[in-house]
C-alpha cells in the first residue's frame, strides 16, 4: 500500500499546520482538479508527524469535507517523520517469490522497531541481473508503525471518509513530480518543506534512491523570528511571510530567517552526504522545491549557492488542469502546498 499511482481517490495531506485535500478527475489523457480544500490545524495537534489531539484533527478533516464538492468517500493519506523508515538495502539476487518470502527476515536487521509493530513494503530498484550485476540486488524497504497508521486512519474514518491507501509523503511527492514532469532526468532532489518537517526524496530516473525526513520546517523559522523580536507566534508568522505588522518591519526578521536557513541547509547537506555515501553517482542535477516553508525569503537562493545546482519550484498543476475560477483557491496559493495531495490523489485502491 506504499507505492504506485492512479485515480479515483481524494488525496488528503494531513500536515501539522494545514490539511490539504484534492480530488482529480480524468481530462483526456491527463487529469484536472475536481475539488480542492484547505483547513488549518490547531497548534500542537500534530507534533513530529504524530497526532496528539485526534478530536481537533478529526474536526479539521470534517471541515475540509464540509462542502459538497468532493464526490468520492475513499481517501489516500500519507505519513512522514520518525514513524516511517525508508532504507535502501542490498540482498543476494533472488526471485520475486523468494524475496516476498524472506523480506520480513531480512528487514528485521534494518528496522529499529519490532517487526510485528510495523507494516512493511518494498520495491526492487535494481534486480542485479544486468551485465554489471555482482550477485546483489538493491531493494527499497519501507516500514511504517502500525499504531501511527491507525491514528491517521481513525481520524479519517471518524470524519466520515474511508481510508484505502496510506502512503509516505516522499513518495506522494514523487508521484506528483512524475505526473507533471515525467521520470527524473538525471539525479533530481525533491525537497518538500512543510511546517514541522522537510521531506527529501532523491530520484534517479524513475527510482527513489534515497529518502529522509528532517524534523525542521516553517515553524522553526517562525519561532526564530518570535524569539529575536519578542513577538507572539501569529505575529511572527505574519512577518515571516512579509506581511506588514504594527511595530515590526520585515528587515528586522531577516537575520533570524537567514540563521535558520543556514541551520536547515546543514541538515540538507547531511542528507546529501548520506546519499553520496551509498551512491555510485554523487552528482546532483537539480533541486525541486515545494511546501510553504520553501517560500521563505532567500531559501531557494541559499540552496543554489550552497549546492551549485539549479533550483526550481515544483508545479503540481503543470500537467494537471486547475480552474481557479471554479475551484475558488488561486493556483499560485495552492501550488506550493498542494504537491503531496496531488500525488496522493493519483493513487488507486489496491496499489502496493
Amino acid at each position: 500500500m506504499l507505492f504506485g499511482r492512479s485515480k479515483g481517490l481524494i488525496g488528503l495531506d494531513i500536515g501539522s499546520s494545514t490539511i490539504k485535500a484534492i480530488e482529480l478527475k480524468p481530462s483526456g489523457k491527463a487529469f484536472k482538479v475536481g475539488a480542492v480544500a484547505v483547513q488549518p490545524v490547531p497548534p500542537e495537534s500534530i507534533v513530529d508527524g504524530s497526532i496528539i489531539d485526534s478530536a481537533a484533527v478529526t474536526e479539521a478533516v470534517r471541515r475540509v469535507f464540509a462542502g459538497k464538492a468532493f464526490k468520492s468517500k475513499a481517501v489516500a493519506a500519507s505519513l512522514s517523520g520518525n514513524a516511517v523508515i525508508v532504507k535502501k538495502i542490498a540482498l543476494p539476487v533472488m526471485s520475486q517469490k523468494e524475496l516476498s518470502e524472506s523480506i520480513y527476515w531480512e528487514a528485521e536487521q534494518y528496522i529499529p522497531f519490532e517487526i510485528t509493530d510495523v507494516n512493511l513494503d518494498y520495491e526492487v530498484i535494481d534486480p542485479g541481473t544486468g551485465p554489471n550485476g555482482n550477485g546483489t540486488m538493491e531493494v527499497l524497504l519501507v516500514a511504517a508503525k502500525k499504531d501511527k497508521i491507525a491514528d491517521y486512519t481513525n481520524v479519517i474514518t471518524q470524519a466520515g471518509k474511508t481510508p484505502v491507501v496510506v502512503d509516505v509523503d516522499a513518495f506522494a511527492l514523487q508521484n506528483a513530480y512524475e505526473a507533471n514532469y515525467g521520470p527524473a532526468d538525471g539525479v533530481v532532489v525533491l525537497l518538500n518543506a512543510g511546517a514541522s518537517a522537510i521531506n527529501i526524496n532523491i530520484l534517479s530516473g524513475a527510482n527513489s534512491v534515497f529518502s529522509r525526513d528532517v524534523s525542521m520546517g516553517g515553524n522553526a523559522f517562525t519561532e526564530a523570528v518570535q524569539r529575536e523580536l519578542n513577538l507572539a507566534f501569529d505575529g511572527a508568522e505574519q512577518l515571516k511571510k512579509g506581511q506588514p505588522l504594527d511595530g515590526a518591519h520585515f528587515d528586522a526578521a531577516r537575520p533570524a530567517l537567514k540563521a535558520m536557513t543556514d541551520n536547515v541547509l546543514l541538515e540538507v547537506e547531511k542528507t546529501f552526504d548520506f546519499y553520496k555515501g551509498t551512491a555510485s553517482n554523487d552528482h546532483i542535477d537539480r533541486i525541486v522545491l515545494s511546501g510553504g516553508a520553501s517560500r521563505v525569503e532567500g531559501f531557494a537562493d541559499a540552496l543554489h549557492e550552497r549546492f551549485q545546482a539549479p533550483v526550481e519550484r515544483l508545479d503540481p498543476f503543470r500537467q494537471v488542469g486547475y480552474d481557479e475560477g471554479r475551484l475558488g483557491i488561486p493556483a499560485e496559493e495552492m501550488a506550493p502546498v498542494g504537491a503531496v495531495a496531488v500525488g496522493l490523489a493519483l493513487r488507486r485502491a489496491g496499489d502496493r
